[in-house]
């Protein structure tokens, strides 16, 4: 039976960098007061060593453990087939990796699953949490603040006093819309349709309101048939436009609130032989590639850089954990600016 390899210790890489083992504490922990000689030499031991510090002992002198725990208010089936929440994913996943953080993903099904999330944050199991998806009434707000877990939330928050305090990353949602009404009123569509998104959410409330602000400016007022719920899928979407055609058969443009219900209702405007863009312009939102490139026509969406917006969610809350706490002066929220990207459906 062959022996176990030992491990290398902080000992032995001591003895190989020519320091004390405090020093090369010190440099492995992150520590300041080593000059940068003696700080090369103990990186170059433990490279030669193989050395890899142990998690425990080094949680115990920075308090810290290098895991941020993604939580994501959405039923597993709708997060593993909606390629923006892959997107966020790749953008949180990507800077935690540069800053040799680790992701714990955290998946709320129901309700039921809220008490045990806090549960964990409140263990001091990770560092920080950022936080996406979340509806209006969800718990979960409160119970994160009650675990004292520092916070960044994708989306703009809409619940209560924290909405004036909690630290978030955005889209201009509504700034958004007003750009796809607009561009369809350019085109000289009259009977322009809205199919939202669930309004239970800041998003898709915040685009509601871009459309209607456009439509009041434009036309004085918006029929409110015009104006369909649905729930950000591509079933909702074709439900939604099959009630449209009910409704209003003479409508002439559509935009729906993101792309996968664009989707959703291009498939629906196909079975009824209506033509895109000559008989309904299309647009969506999010300007997710593998949705938005390959409709039949091509989708003219709003673009907001969703990759972009995980990593700068990951970015705030690695910033607030080193300072131990948010910088000061630096606003609750970020606002990311959105694109309105041309193709064939409008």
């Amino acid at each position: 039976m062959s022996e176990a390899v030992s491990r290398p210790t902080l000992e032995a890489v001591a003895a190989r960098a020519g320091v004390s083992r405090a020093t090369v504490s010190r440099v492995v922990n992150g520590g300041d007061g080593v000059r940068e000689p003696l700080v090369e030499r103990v990186r170059r031991a433990v490279e030669e060593l193989g050395y890899v510090p142990n998690q425990a002992a080094r949680s115990l002198v920075t308090r810290r453990h290098d895991a941020v725990a993604v939580v994501i208010a959405e039923p597993e089936t709708r997060i593993f087939t909606d390629p923006f929440f892959a997107l966020q994913l790749r953008g949180i996943s990507k800077e935690l990796t540069a800053q040799d953080n680790q992701l714990v993903l955290l998946l709320t099904e129901g309700r039921d699953d809220h008490a045990r999330v806090a549960r964990y944050l409140a263990g001091g199991h990770v560092d920080g949490a950022l936080v996406f998806s979340l509806h209006l009434d969800d718990p979960l707000p409160g119970l994160i603040e009650g675990a004292g877990v520092p916070t960044v939330f994708g989306g703009r928050p809409g619940w209560g006093g924290g909405s004036n305090t909690a630290r978030y990353v955005d889209c201009d949602n509504r700034g958004g819309a007003e750009d796809a009404v607009r561009h369809l009123v350019g085109l000289g569509r009259t009977r322009i349709a809205h199919i939202t998104g669930p309004l239970d959410q800041t998003s898709a409330a915040d685009r509601l309101q871009g459309y209607l602000d456009v439509m009041g400016e434009v036309m004085g007022e918006s029929d409110p048939r015009l104006v369909v719920a649905s729930d950000f899928t591509p079933s909702g979407g074709e439900r939604a436009m099959g009630e449209l055609l009910d409704r209003c058969p003479d409508v002439d443009a559509v935009f729906a609130a993101n792309d996968l219900t664009a989707l959703g209702a291009l498939r629906v405007l196909r079975e009824h032989g209506r033509r895109v863009p000559e008989d309904v312009a299309v647009i969506g939102f999010d300007d997710v590639l593998p949705v938005a490139e390959q409709t039949e026509p091509p989708l003219t969406t709003v673009r907001q850089d969703i990759e972009e917006m995980g990593r700068l969610m990951t970015r705030l809350l690695l910033s607030t954990l080193t300072r131990g706490g948010p910088a000061a002066g630096a606003p609750a929220g970020v606002v990311l600016p959105t694109t309105l990207v041309r193709r064939a459906t409008a």
